[in-house]
């Protein structure tokens, strides 16, 4: 039966499409997702980081079943009240005075919203963004994205104007510069960017991923992103952050950015934020998104009321919960126990993370660190076979990421940890 409904759907679908695997799910509840024969799975890829809060949240589900007896759709015809009180919920929540927002369906929308917001605020046209970064696959989005060149195969031209800085990725340097010794080179390149390549009077938009998602699970060093913030603030060039993944907890924080202590000047919103249902949202300060006048940006299914309701019950589920502590707690314990395996198993090159946003990557050799796509494909599928459901990024796609669910408690992180530990064990043994 799993095989057939495979092929029927290798006959509707595009190819263009991929699946990380073949699992084929009756039901999803919390953690854990069983298929129609009865297997149960601890899902650590989150829908890729959306089912923040689990699979059919009860408040998200009870909440929707609500406003679908009330309303379904407006498409900017009239106005509703999930859609007004998601956003007063929204705006409690945004750091500093993110306070205004333009609701979309997707996490690409919402990086074509923002650099939309960012040219016609300004009245510049200059993009800067970083070299293995992910914002989407749309156009404009993709223009942006450089995580690999396949998403921009075929599809030249792209956006004009957009320039490229070297991302404060340590452990593979651009530059290949030593973390240990390193001033922060990659900094100094985006500042000589700005000298030979566009001034930065021309500048709309800085856009940066606050962990490095798609691209590698990166954590940058933070006084990267306060220079940054700086540098923004120098030449009146509005600062991007792309929270597409990084936000709704994800990191332990309501938003990465928060981590890092600084504050953007439009920030990215979506896959996280309504527990599943399609939404997203551009959020920038009252002061910039007042400048967008009427008729420049618009939606038809942006801020569905279906989806908004979700979006409430989602923040008052992670308000009830105490969700952001315990993806600090849980995510912090793992974070050591994986960086213990590290030390017996050479073969995890590096661990690094916040919250519940970790990456392991898997080299061939310590020292030159070439990746091993096909090390860390055996331990997806010793994972898989065990129940755990882990996926990989990279350009090399030989890092896996640790993205379970908020809720996830302390021995449900244990018994995964044990689950991937003896993955590994078995995979280094048979090298």
């Amino acid at each position: 039966m799993p095989d057939n409904l495979i092929n029927r759907a290798k006959k509707l679908f595009t190819p263009a499409l991929v699946f990380h695997t073949d699992i084929i799910v009756k039901k999803a509840q919390g953690l854990y997702v069983e298929t129609s024969d009865g297997k149960q799975y601890m899902d650590f890829s989150s829908g890729l980081a959306t089912t923040n809060i689990g699979h059919c949240p009860p408040e998200v589900v009870k909440a929707v079943k609500k406003q679908l007896d009330e309303i379904i759709h407006s498409g900017c015809i009239f106005r509703y009240h999930s859609e007004i009180l998601f956003a007063e919920k929204l705006k409690e929540i945004t750091p500093g005075k993110l306070d205004m927002f333009f609701f979309s369906n997707s996490g690409a929308e919402a990086v074509e919203g923002a650099i939309k917001l960012a040219r016609f605020a300004t009245k510049r046209q200059g993009i800067i963004a970083y070299t293995g970064a992910f914002h989407g696959r749309t156009m404009g989005a993709v223009s942006l994205t450089t995580s690999t060149a396949k998403y921009r195969r075929n599809y030249h031209p792209l956006l004009p104007s957009i320039f490229r800085a070297p991302y404060p990725y340590c452990y593979r340097c651009f530059l290949g510069q030593n973390p240990d010794t390193c001033s922060m080179d990659c900094f100094g390149y985006l500042k000589k960017m700005l000298r030979h390549e566009i001034n930065p009077d021309e500048v709309a938009a800085i856009i940066i991923e606050p962990v490095l998602g798609e691209g590698g699970y990166v954590v940058p060093p933070i006084h990267y992103l306060k220079e940054l913030r700086n540098l923004c603030t120098e030449y009146g060039i509005l600062l991007i952050a792309d929270e597409v993944q990084t936000g709704f907890g994800r990191t332990g924080k309501w938003f990465a950015c928060e981590r890092f202590g600084i504050m953007p000047d439009i920030m990215t919103i979506a896959k996280g934020i309504a527990s599943g249902f399609p939404l997203s949202a551009v959020a920038s300060t009252k002061e910039i998104m007042s400048r967008w006048l009427p008729g420049a940006h618009g939606t038809t299914f942006g801020g569905n009321p279906v989806s908004c309701a979700a979006g409430i019950a989602t923040i008052e589920a992670i308000l009830k919960h105490r969700l952001l502590e315990n993806a600090s707690r849980v995510g912090d314990y793992a974070l050591k126990r994986l960086i213990g395996m590290q030390k017996k198993y050479p073969v995890m090159g590096d661990v690094r993370g916040l919250g519940l946003m970790i990456g392991i990557e898997f080299v061939k050799h310590v020292p030159d660190k070439n990746p091993d796509r096909e090390f860390l494909k055996k331990v997806l599928n010793k994972c898989y076979k065990n129940g755990l459901i882990l996926i990989e990024c990279g350009i090399d796609k030989n890092i896996v990421r640790f993205m379970p669910p908020l809720i996830t408690t302390m021995e449900e992180m244990e018994k995964a940890l044990e689950i991937f530990e003896k993955a590994v064990a078995e995979s280094a043994a048979r090298k």
